[in-house]
């Protein structure tokens, strides 16, 4: 019998007792199961409780073993609190240590000779935020689990194993597990026949819409990991099975309860003074002084404008009439006991100005009166009878703006009364199920006084901050919690468990070779500090984050950009170890920063993965400096790449530094790389296949091996068109070219490139594309180019167009025969010049002076002579005595480079390279990877 059949029925979670803290699924005596048999991993346990109790005492003994301790990025937080939080062996609130055990039993062994062939795969994520599952629970980033069905349903076959080692919320868990239902695979707009194949939508030949295969319906195994135990505990909870009508009865057992018991604290009286309404929320305002009257100037009454909906930048002191702003007036502040942790506090004063409550069915709002007041003042004099964590905010990137109005714990970002209410809730989610406590968590931030009060009522919190507003609202906790349990039930739980573990993911503990596909969203750079974030959720759960192996750039933790690329080099490599040769990894990217960029390349190139496709993430072609290395990262990309082929490896040990090894390389690469793209009738270009990247891919494999490049860039291109079909400036093996002739004639025109000049190299390019369509004289081609010049780069030697034709292109000299390039585009587009031979005086004399882009094979020359050049320009560099190179030619510094690498000489690369502005150095990707490995080679830190 399939084991994922058995699995589905023996998972199904609702044995557990009550008043176990942590202990599963079972609510009051009504929902008591029966104990039926389970099995997990093969063995079979009398009920569900004795496999938890089982692997929970596994995992305790784990937790007494010091080495277990030292796993990079073991969380913080004492062993019964772990425990707590764990459901071994399928989450551990650490790394989990049963993840073998889970691919010995599900996964398959990787076997050579079984054939597997994907092309990159490029689909829309901004699909699908509007589900359940997306808005269940906020986290700082999110990819919504349809987008990412689509990469999976494409990269694997039911059964496989699927990881994503920063899994966040689990969202690549819930995709790969929603790929086995039909209902979610076909709202895709994909087909599901009866033997469940999947297909998709394509043109055909005859511009006629067609179903081809795609993929197989059935669920994939998911391994999930993050450094952040709150990240992990969502995740496990979005990825076990659970029984919605129970969970829906005990979650309304709880509020009715707390209800009974606090309700009474969101009470206010309506305007006839008779009648109570409840409160849905309360808006609270910064109180400020007045710096030439010394008044208490409420904000709220001094800058909002309520009739016009305004908020004012500058107004009136009300006392005094003084021009005011929030820049030059000082906080009023207040000094209190703090019962909870024993201490006095001083916290910027803020008092409530308006309340939106509910009688029935309607809506009211009113000034808080006297009665309002009263109750705030009598719920602070209580003392709340429940847990609740009073950790204090670190220090962090993100914590000064909290720390500096005196929210100094964890408590102090909530009222009194919500802060009793979620205290009260846990302590009732502790006797029952998980998924109770998890609903708790999803209300925790919204909930906080960081959730901004607009005027318009479009009210939310500032994303990735620890911001408490100047006008914040104090969202009514039993409103926020019934709303958050409208989305939970509406979620459509799996049926299988992913395996979930709480780790850095440069410190996998598992076997190599054994994953089918990798799909993750990491973190970049310094977008999100992920780890103070979560410190709120964390302080609930009790376990937090390990920040040493966090990858962030973080003054305050001491990371830059170097340290934060070592840590992604460190995951990557992890991720290649255990990813099956020849397999994919989908990588998403959102970060506005070259720099950030590069070092991603880097790191992924450095692992060893080979990058076969880079597009935007709406499918929309992107500019020649999105797609490429060399230019800035405007929206969010898709990176797909993958480990060769164990063959390939092999082969390359035996073939590293020959020509053959370099062609061997490009016919796998090939192989992988997308045959056609269209869209709205028009074909791409596939960036990939054109020459330059195709080198610079080979020269990236080469490098990262430690081997010699045994060809020249013209010696490569001529290569290529010796050995491969050309089309529309791409490069195919025969069959794919076979292929692209096809599809091409299906659509109206290819859609080029967009190419932006900001340095050389993209110069030369731009200069390629223009003369490839249309031989120039440089009269013609110079205020084009003038126009295109504009976003030249600062730091990059101005360049004469002469010089870069010269260095470049060749010029007919109007001696001897007119060169084909000339001759194809005269005799095409000028009708007395048609069927002329080349040495006719009229062609002769039309092509005279037009400059054109030399053939592959007759490259050499001209490339040694620009060598030569581009070497004198380095050599100056290597012998300059300043510290700094303020202007240089970028591609003189990498022919130098390119050259001391060949000749083993990693002192001249280090040295130079440390003349180059360090953000310069970062955001180019080919002096960067050849630094890098230069610093490796030579063992310098």
């Amino acid at each position: 019998m399939d084991k994922s059949k058995i699995n589905q029925k023996e998972l199904f979670r609702t044995k557990y007792k009550p008043g176990k803290p942590g202990s599963g699924m079972l609510f009051d005596e009504e929902f008591i199961g029966n104990d039926d048999p389970v099995k997990c991993f093969g063995m079979t346990f009398e009920n569900d409780e004795k496999r938890r109790e089982y692997f929970l005492e596994k995992l305790r003994e784990k937790l007494k073993d010091p080495e277990f301790r030292k796993i990079e990025g073991f969380p913080i937080g004492e062993d019964e609190d772990i425990l707590a939080l764990s459901d071994p062996p399928y989450y551990t609130a650490c790394p989990n240590p049963f993840i073998d055990d889970f691919i010995k039993y599900y996964g398959k062994p990787y076997d050579p000779n079984m054939p597997y062939s994907r092309e990159p795969f490029a689909a829309d994520v901004s699909e699908g935020k509007n589900d359940p599952i997306y808005n269940a629970h906020s986290y700082h980033t999110k990819v919504p689990h349809k987008a990412i069905m689509r990469y999976i349903l494409h990269y694997t076959e039911p059964g496989d194993v699927v990881f994503d080692g920063f899994c966040g919320t689990g969202m690549t868990g819930v995709a790969a597990q929603l790929c086995g239902d039909k209902k979610t695979v076909e709202s895709l707009g994909y087909r599901v026949d009866k033997d469940e194949i999947i297909y998709q939508q394509e043109t055909g030949e005859d511009g006629k819409t067609t179903w081809k295969r795609f993929s197989r319906l059935g669920e994939r195994k998911a391994i999930l990991n993050d450094l952040s135990p709150a990240a992990t505990f969502i995740a496990y909870n979005y990825n076990t099975p659970v029984d919605v009508r129970k969970f829906e009865h005990e979650a309304k057992r709880i509020l009715k309860e707390v209800e009974d018991e606090c309700g009474w604290m969101y009470e206010t009286m309506h305007s006839d003074g008779k009648t109570k309404g409840r409160i849905n929320y309360t808006v609270w305002s910064d109180v400020f002084i007045c710096p030439e009257c010394t008044n208490e100037v409420v904000f709220w009454e001094a800058a909002v404008d309520k009739e016009a909906g305004k908020v004012y930048k500058d107004f009136p002191c009300p006392h005094c009439n003084a021009q005011l702003t929030k820049r030059n007036m000082d906080r009023a502040w207040v000094t209190k006991y703090d019962k909870a942790i024993r201490q006095t506090i001083r916290q910027a004063k803020q008092v409530p100005v308006l309340i939106n409550y509910s009688l029935g069915k309607k809506r009211y709002e009113k000034v808080p009166d006297a009665f309002d007041l009263a109750l705030i003042e009598k719920i602070e004099e209580l003392d709340i009878p429940y847990w609740f964590p009073t950790d204090p905010i670190p220090e962090g990137e993100k914590t000064g703006e909290p720390l500096r109005i005196g929210l100094t714990h964890v408590h102090h970002f909530y009222t009194k009364r919500n802060l009793w209410v979620l205290g009260a809730v846990l302590n009732r989610c502790l006797q029952c199920i998980q998924l109770l406590k998890v609903w708790l968590t999803s209300s925790l931030i919204r909930t906080t006084k960081m959730y901004k009060f607009t005027i318009d009522r479009k009210m939310g919190n500032v994303m990735g901050t620890l911001y408490v507003p100047s006008l914040w609202t104090e969202n009514g906790a039993f409103k926020l919690l019934e709303y958050k349990l409208r989305d939970f039930i509406r979620i459509h739980f799996p049926e299988f468990m992913a395996i979930t573990s709480s780790a850095s993911a440069n410190a996998l503990k598992y076997q190599d070779d054994t994953v089918d596909y990798i799909f993750t969203d990491p973190p970049f750079g310094g977008n999100l500090m992920y780890s103070e974030l979560n410190f709120l959720w964390e302080s609930w759960l009790k376990v937090f984050t390990n920040k040493k192996p966090e990858a962030i750039e973080n003054k305050v933790q001491g990371k830059g950009l170097p340290e934060y690329q070592k840590l992604m080099t460190e995951c990557f490599k992890e991720y290649y170890r255990v990813l099956k040769p020849g397999r994919w990894m989908t990588v998403e990217f959102h970060n506005s920063k070259n720099s950030v960029w590069n070092s991603i390349q880097e790191a992924l190139q450095t692992a060893g993965f080979v990058i076969a496709d880079v597009r935007t993430l709406d499918k929309q072609q992107g500019s020649f400096n999105q797609v490429t290395q060399a230019g800035a990262v405007k929206q969010d990309i898709i990176i797909s790449c993958y480990k060769p082929n164990s063959g390939l490896e092999e082969r390359f040990k035996l073939e590293a530094g020959t020509e053959e090894g370099v062609w061997d390389f490009v016919r796998t690469h090939l192989k992988q790389l997308p045959v056609f793209v269209s869209k709205d009738g028009q074909a791409e270009i596939v960036a990939e296949r054109q020459n330059y990247l195709l080198f610079d891919r080979m020269v990236a494999f080469h490098v990262q091996r430690g081997v010699t490049i045994p060809l020249s860039a013209a010696e490569f291109y001529a290569g290529l068109g010796q050995r491969f079909p050309q089309r529309d400036g791409m490069y195919f093996l025969p069959n794919q070219a076979a292929e692209y002739d096809k599809k091409r004639m299906t659509v109206r025109e290819v859609l080029q490139l967009q190419l932006f000049v900001s340095d050389e190299a993209s110069a030369i390019q731009w200069l390629k594309q223009q003369l490839t369509k249309k031989p120039q004289s440089f009269q013609d081609i110079h205020p084009q180019f003038m126009k295109e010049i504009g976003g030249w780069q600062k730091h990059e030697k101005p360049l004469e167009l002469s010089e870069l034709l010269k260095e470049n292109f060749l010029s007919y000299d109007g001696k001897g025969e007119v060169p084909s390039q000339i001759h194809s585009y005269l005799s095409s587009n000028f009708k007395e010049l048609r069927n002329l031979e080349k040495d006719v005086p009229a062609l002769k004399a039309k092509a005279k002076d037009r400059w054109y882009v030399p053939d592959p094979n007759k490259a050499g020359d001209l490339e040694k002579l620009r060598e030569r050049a581009l070497m004198r320009e380095f050599e100056e560099y290597r012998e300059s005595k300043q510290k700094r190179l303020k202007v240089f030619r970028l591609e003189a510094v990498r022919a130098g480079f390119k050259k001391a690498w060949q000749e083993r000489d990693y002192a001249t690369i280090i040295s130079v390279a440390r003349k180059i502005p360090e953000s310069i150095l970062q955001e180019d990707p080919k002096l960067l990877m050849w630094y890098d490995q230069a610093l490796t080679r030579s063992g310098v830190e």
